[in-house]
C-alpha cells in the first residue's frame, strides 16, 4: 500500500512541477478532454495519497 501511495505522490509532484514551470498538465494531456473523469479520479487519488502519507510521520521522533 505504501509503495502505491508513494508512486501516486511522485506522479502528482511531477505533474505539479510541470504545471508550475511550464504550464503543462501531463495527466490532463494524457487522458484528454474525452476522459476528463479519469483525470479527476487520478487527481483525487493523488490527493488522498498525500493525506495518507501524513501518517508516515507518526511515531518518528526528532531528538
Amino acid at each position: 500500500m505504501k509503495k502505491i501511495v508513494l508512486a501516486l505522490i511522485i506522479i502528482g509532484s511531477i505533474n505539479w512541477g510541470l504545471i508550475g514551470f511550464f504550464r503543462y498538465d501531463l495527466i490532463s494531456n494524457i487522458f484528454g478532454s474525452n476522459l476528463e473523469f479519469v483525470s479527476r479520479i487520478i487527481f483525487a487519488l493523488v490527493g488522498l495519497s498525500g493525506l495518507y502519507a501524513i501518517t508516515f510521520f507518526k511515531g518518528q521522533r526528532s531528538y
